[in-house]
């Protein structure tokens, strides 16, 4: 497309205090090696970092795990580390909790999701116990995220096309949002929390009000197949990537009002890989990186036309499998760090950190480069959200206090109830497979059930002939005088 080749050389007579952000790669002691990184080819990021931890899904055989890394441990990472291993099926996605930094959720293929706690240090032995075990897909997990406001709010997504909301509080499913027709693949909200959009493998773009499930907008992408959306903060701005008519790697700007019509559509190139976007509010920057690709190309983004500003691109010749992002409050202000990704080089079992870096020539804090940001503590608590209640997240200043932990603390609900019910449907009852390996599944595991009923309905029978006996002994035998 020509807007997007013009949309290019424009940054270099534009005026931005970005235009010139480089990134740096860290040093090889300060990467994490020798990671036995997950080979899965679900299109999933397969890491998560905090301001303390580093957790990234390793190849296992039988069930799924992931490492958790203390951050300042780097270099050489031990073959028999311990892992989080309580998975039955492969892990498909993790994700920190945004407001106590040692709880983690994992979803799986084993259809479940997963609350764990990482003790302070991180772990000396293999994890098997979860504190929290939420059942209510019957299907593989293939999304988690956190609610970015509220504490203990977790939204899952299963291949079972459904969208669970968890409140942690109880360990039960509160709410089901049961508007797509096939895979969902990918979520993002609003800063505050109130808008959820989705995009899906039905081709669809939604916006979403997440406690009513309503869906509010939709977009049916005919020459722009979806793949990933952010939302761009409070621009009322959404950015989707996907593939064009063409079959070329493709961005669109959208209002989040009217999704009728994108409001640009720019080409990036003609290569397969899926493109994930991040955005990044307190800069307005969004960068872009390719599954399989070393780059990773960044832009402005602007309220005005042109909308999107090309800025330059970070280039490095190992390909990315997936990608990190550290959250703000664990960056390094004193080096002018905008933004921090963990690449994942799978063929050289390699972790990298990649800094994001505003050339400055003063040392002393950039108040410019850091407004106020989103921080450690939650706005609302989980029956304020489930009420009805919005609320902007808590802002905090990167200048003082900046690794200060937070002090919330997780406390695991006792759960007994043995059947999740959301909208007068229970999810945990039987449900008809879908594909020839769930129905091989199911057979096999039916035909286990049936010899093992009948085995102990044999039994039953011996047991029952031996009292017959016993009885019939009894009868016949002569009455004690």
């Amino acid at each position: 497309m020509t807007v997007g080749r013009g949309m290019s050389w424009r940054p270099q007579y534009r005026s931005s205090k970005f235009r010139n952000v480089y990134g740096k790669v860290a040093n090889r002691e300060h990467c994490f090696d020798g990671i036995p990184i997950t080979k899965n080819v679900h299109d999933n990021h397969f890491c998560a970092v905090n301001a303390r931890f580093l957790a990234i899904v390793t190849e296992s055989a039988g069930g799924g795990s992931f490492l958790v890394i203390p951050l300042e441990q780097t270099g050489r990472i031990e073959p028999n580390y311990p892992k989080v291993c309580g998975h039955q099926g492969n892990v498909l996605d993790i994700k920190w909790n945004p407001f106590i930094d040692n709880i983690i959720a994992s979803c799986s293929e084993d259809t479940s999701v997963r609350i764990w706690e990482i003790p302070e240090g991180g772990l000396k032995r293999n994890m098997t116990e979860a504190l929290l075990e939420l059942h209510g897909h019957s299907r593989r997990v293939g999304l988690v995220e956190w609610h970015p406001t509220t504490n203990n709010i977790l939204f899952s997504a299963g291949y079972d096309y459904k969208v669970l909301i968890w409140n942690l509080d109880v360990g039960e499913p509160v709410k089901m949002i049961d508007c797509h027709t096939d895979v969902i693949l990918c979520m993002s909200f609003n800063t505050d929390g109130s808008l959820l959009t989705t995009t899906c493998k039905d081709k669809k773009l939604r916006v979403i009000e997440p406690r009513s499930g309503r869906v509010l907008q939709e977009a049916n992408c005919k020459n722009h197949r979806v793949n990933r959306v952010v939302f761009l903060g409070n621009m009322k701005r959404l950015l989707t990537t996907g593939v064009s008519r063409w079959n070329t790697r493709q961005i669109a700007l959208w209002d989040q009002e009217d999704l009728s019509m994108p409001l640009i559509e720019e080409e990036i190139d003609g290569l397969s890989g899926l493109l994930f976007p991040f955005y990044d509010a307190d800069t307005h920057m969004l960068y872009l990186a390719g599954k399989g690709d070393g780059n990773i190309r960044y832009y402005e983004i602007s309220t005005e036309k042109p909308y999107l500003s090309y800025l330059m691109e970070f280039r490095s010749p190992a390909p990315q499998k997936g990608l990190g992002v550290m959250p703000k409050h664990g960056l390094d202000v004193s080096a002018c760090e905008v933004f921090r990704f963990y690449k994942l080089v799978t063929l050289k079992g390699l972790i990298e950190p990649i800094s994001m870096i505003v050339p400055r020539r003063s040392d002393s804090y950039q108040e410019d480069i850091y407004p106020m940001t989103p921080g450690t503590e939650p706005a609302l608590t989980p029956d304020e959200w489930l009420g009805g209640i919005n609320r902007d997240p808590v802002l905090m200043s990167l200048k003082e206090g900046y690794k200060k932990s937070s002090k919330m603390v997780f406390k695991a609900p006792i759960k007994e109830k043995k059947s999740v019910v959301v909208n007068g449907i229970d999810l945990l009852e039987n449900v008809p497979p879908r594909t020839e390996n769930e129905l091989l599944r199911m057979f096999f595991r039916q035909q286990d059930e049936i010899r093992r009923l009948k085995e102990e309905l044999a039994q039953k029978d011996i047991r029952i002939r031996q009292l017959q006996l016993e009885l019939k002994n009894l009868r016949n035998s002569p009455k004690n005088c």
